[in-house]
């Protein structure tokens, strides 16, 4: 039975599993498992998973600002996709995101995901532009 519940940093492992297995889904230093613990710290009730027989199938990472809310590594596994997983965890943080009182939530989508972007612009989130993001890493 697939069911969905809040993310622990118990699931840390198969998530990371799950993570590299999406194409498109960039994980970089921000996605160890001392981050996303702090990460969910501070997020509480936002984040969740998906899984079947305990086995996780699909994450989504939300958070705000305070402002704004942001959603990072919406990932459903290959092998699920087409069963509306996706539609579910986003709505599920949003949700949440809106009992916080954040009205408007972002997502980075790498140019050429392909499929990221298919994803987002069909279930209606706007493509954004006229602005550039710039990062850099404060840990050198």
């Amino acid at each position: 039975m697939i069911a969905m519940r809040e993310m622990t940093i118990q699931d840390y492992n198969q998530m990371y599993m799950l993570w590299n297995k999406i194409e498109g889904l960039a994980l970089s230093s921000a996605d160890s498992k001392s981050s996303i613990e702090e990460y969910l710290l501070r997020n509480p009730g936002l984040s969740f998973v998906c899984e079947e027989d305990s086995r996780i199938i699909g994450t989504i990472l939300a958070g705000h600002d305070g402002r704004r809310g942001f959603i990072y590594h919406l990932a459903v596994d290959p092998g699920y996709r087409k069963q509306k997983i996706g539609q579910r965890l986003v709505q599920l943080s949003l949700q949440q995101l809106s009992v916080q009182g954040i009205e408007k939530c972002h997502i980075f989508v790498i140019d050429d995901n392909s499929a990221g972007n298919a994803f987002w612009s069909k279930e209606g989130w706007e493509k954004r532009s006229g602005f550039s993001v710039y990062s850099v890493d404060t840990q050198e």
